[in-house]
């Protein structure tokens, strides 16, 4: 069965710097994001979050598997106790000084489907779209 990643882009009227240090500083992205005790965007750490909605919370398992600042993150994103596996890359790109389009690319969602509704790809889209179109952006342009 041949799959498609999930793509989500957005361009944003921050600096490159800014948005880089939104999605890699845990401090900002507990403001944005999610609240990870700890976060570094290093090659093999690890690190793991709490996150679902107003019925379920789910245990995300994590590793940077690739750095590239402020250019490119990418990490796996796994579940407590489900048997899926995917990967999150985060790609920036500089368009002028005063401008950053941000591609958000999800890989394996798919794997994770168990006919619970969360992991379903279209629940997947509306999270990243809700993420990076109203978040990160009211975040990073604020």
């Amino acid at each position: 069965m041949e799959t498609k990643p999930l793509i989500v882009e957005r361009t944003y009227h921050a600096p490159i710097e800014r948005v880089w240090k939104a999605i890699t500083n845990k401090d900002q992205m507990k403001e944005w994001y999610f609240d990870l005790s700890e976060f570094r965007a290093e090659k093999g750490f690890k690190f793991s979050f709490v996150g679902g909605d107003e019925h379920v919370q789910y245990v995300h398992l994590c590793e940077v598997i690739e750095v590239d600042a402020p250019n490119k993150l990418s990490h796996t994103w796994t579940y407590e106790n489900n048997s899926g596996h995917s990967i999150v890359t985060w790609e920036l790109f500089k368009e002028t000084e005063a401008t950053t389009k941000v591609r958000l690319t999800h890989q394996g969602v798919e794997t994770f489907a168990n006919g619970d509704p969360n992991f379903e790809v279209a629940s997947f889209s509306r999270g990243w779209n809700s993420i990076l179109g109203e978040s990160l952006k009211n975040y990073v342009e604020n």
